[in-house]
């Protein structure tokens, strides 16, 4: 089975890269889409990341064999409950959003009719909007796929097939387990970073403006972490809450141990905690999932992994 017909609703980051992914590796394949934003549907028709941009999301859905939402998780049942009566009956519905379970009972709440197989690429930038998007994000990238228990297997192989065709590594997991995942991996650094960022802008009039002036490397990555669209990342923490809040325990747990070897002198401590973060590194570097190159190798690449 392979899909003829892609619509995508939802032309950001994650969208806009689906579109030009499909027109470079699947150029048979014919590709509609819409955005709840006028500005973002001019700019993605200028930038040809669909083959026709829509100006309404029940126009780009008709006649679609497989639909992605690609928009913020809370307004996730709402995008497809405005499309269900325009979607072929036989048409898959997948989604691209960073919280599995919230997602999969949204779209299947909203579509009960049609088969809903969710999906998470582990991919992105700190850029969004239509000018963000490019074909390679998902190249190297891994999609986590989290079907229901009981599903079509032809129709999951071919969802399978459709990101691996876009240059993505695909994992099966359950919605539970990929939440569980994602807070330690994605959700709670990113929370973590927007504390950091957010207390230095806080220091700001402390320090006469040298957080920013003197930023060091560490800082400035997170700052880029804390650059990501925000509706997004309110409706992540909302979606995911109990997973990020159990991490945010460990996590508060783990900074307690390392305030009391700082206190006392501990230096053993501290050292075998550095030496294990630091092996940690090199493995994600050894898996393909980060460049070991000065700067991250950020001269010579167009994104990176969010």
């Amino acid at each position: 089975m392979t899909f003829r017909h892609v619509a995508i609703i939802g032309l950001g980051l994650q969208g806009g890269s689906i579109g030009l992914a499909v027109r470079e590796f699947l150029p048979g394949v014919v590709t509609t889409g819409h955005d709840i934003s006028p500005e973002y549907r001019v700019r993605a028709a200028e930038r040809g990341l669909v083959g026709k941009v829509c100006e309404t999301a029940v126009e780009a859905v008709r006649g679609a064999d497989l639909v992605i939402f690609c928009v913020p998780p809370g307004v996730m049942g709402e995008a497809a409950a405005a499309v269900r009566d325009a979607m072929p009956a036989d048409a898959l519905v997948s989604d691209v959003g960073s919280s599995k379970q919230a997602i999969a009972k949204a779209l299947g709440e909203a579509l009960p009719d049609h088969l809903v197989i969710p999906a998470h690429p582990v991919a992105g930038t700190e850029n969004s909007g239509p000018d963000a998007g490019f074909a390679h994000l998902f190249r190297n990238r891994w999609c986590i796929v989290t079907p229901p228990e009981q599903t079509d297997l032809l129709r999951l192989s071919a969802l399978v097939e459709f990101w691996e065709a876009l240059g993505a590594n695909v994992e099966i997991m359950t919605p539970e387990h990929h939440d569980l995942v994602l807070a330690v991996t994605s959700h709670l650094p990113h929370l973590i970073a927007y504390t950091i960022v957010g207390t230095a802008s806080d220091l700001e009039d402390v320090t006469q403006g040298e957080v920013i002036k003197y930023s060091a490397g560490g800082f400035r990555d997170f700052t880029r972490i804390a650059a990501s669209d925000p509706t997004m990342w309110r409706d992540v923490f909302l979606s995911n809450k109990e997973a990020v809040l159990t991490m945010l325990q460990r996590f508060t747990e783990d900074l307690t141990a390392l305030q009391r070897a700082i206190r006392v002198g501990d230096g053993d401590t501290l050292f075998e905690h550095f030496a294990r973060t630091r092996a940690i590194r090199r493995s994600i570097i050894e898996e393909g999932q980060d460049d070991s190159r000065p700067d991250f190798g950020r001269a010579d690449h167009e994104g990176g992994q969010g």
